[in-house]
């Protein structure tokens, strides 16, 4: 089992065929037993219980590091033979196998262990496996349609993020023109043309949703560094997706500020010169 997960022996030694023979109580431990329960000293010789059975530790595994916030280190390795004398024979039984090649060489072991599972299980000609081989690109399948729905989801909250935003935008500055007709007035009388007005009026729509876009930014990578330090979940900010979030959040205020600029812009000089402040 070390060897199919790619843990090397750190401190001590691997087990040997005469403790696979004899079921020896001998056991290989991840670093979090030693540093929760021996942190001092060299901790080949002494003893740990399992379930209330004394063990004696005679190796180390190498540090495996955390996957998805959990620990790869919390683990006790036994002989087989030893396990099945204390717990006996499990009705699940999980057999692991490595095939050292290409796609190919996975495909045709795959189909090796398939053929000699049934032979052993005596499965009839033409009926389904009583049995499940799983791949890694079976898991990586799964990881996959996960990580599609999240897409899809964060896209879908994204999106109705942005439609409520830019509502919000579009009533702010529907309520600035209201607020500045006077002032939109003077500009007119004093020689602004539309185009003018309309250009203030989307600069400030834009400026108001790239400022919000930028809190947003910030929000996400202080939320991402924290998920790192609680879980340990590694994760990355990319600087394209920093620039792609502030572009998207000021795209989305002149598209929402379109209609309280062209208001703005439309407005008659000597209606806007009446309006009371």
């Amino acid at each position: 089992m070390l060897g199919l997960n790619n843990i090397d022996i750190a401190i001590g030694r691997g087990f040997t065929p005469a403790d696979e023979d004899k079921g020896t109580h001998d056991a290989i431990v991840g670093y979090d037993i030693i540093d929760n329960l021996m942190p001092d000293g060299d901790p080949i010789g002494k003893e740990i219980r399992v379930d209330g059975i004394p063990y004696t530790v005679v190796g180390v595994g190498d540090r495996q590091g955390k996957t998805l916030g959990q620990s790869q280190d919390n683990w006790v390795a036994v002989p087989i033979s030893t396990y099945q004398q204390t717990y006996g024979y499990n009705d699940s039984l999980t057999i692991y196998a490595r095939a050292n090649g290409n796609a190919e060489v996975m495909e045709r072991a795959e189909d090796e262990v398939r053929v000699l599972m049934r032979s052993r299980r005596h499965d009839a000609v033409g009926a389904p496996d009583d049995f499940e081989v799983s791949t890694n690109d079976t898991f990586l399948d799964i990881w996959k349609q996960i990580s599609s729905l999240f897409t899809w989801v964060v896209l879908g909250i994204a999106s109705i993020s942005l439609v409520v935003g830019g509502i919000v935008i579009m009533n702010i500055m529907l309520v600035s023109v209201t607020e500045r007709t006077r002032e939109i007035g003077v500009r007119k009388a004093l020689g602004a043309k539309q185009r003018d007005v309309l250009l203030q009026f989307l600069i400030e729509s834009a400026t108001v949703a790239t400022t919000g876009g930028a809190i947003g930014v910030l929000c996400g990578v202080i939320v991402a560094k924290i998920i790192t330090v609680v879980i340990g979940f590694p994760t990355s900010v990319q600087l394209w997706s920093v620039f792609l979030g502030l572009f998207v959040a000021g795209a989305t205020g002149i598209f929402f500020g379109v209609y309280p600029a062209s208001k703005a812009a439309k407005l008659d000089p000597v209606v806007a010169l009446r309006a009371e402040m």
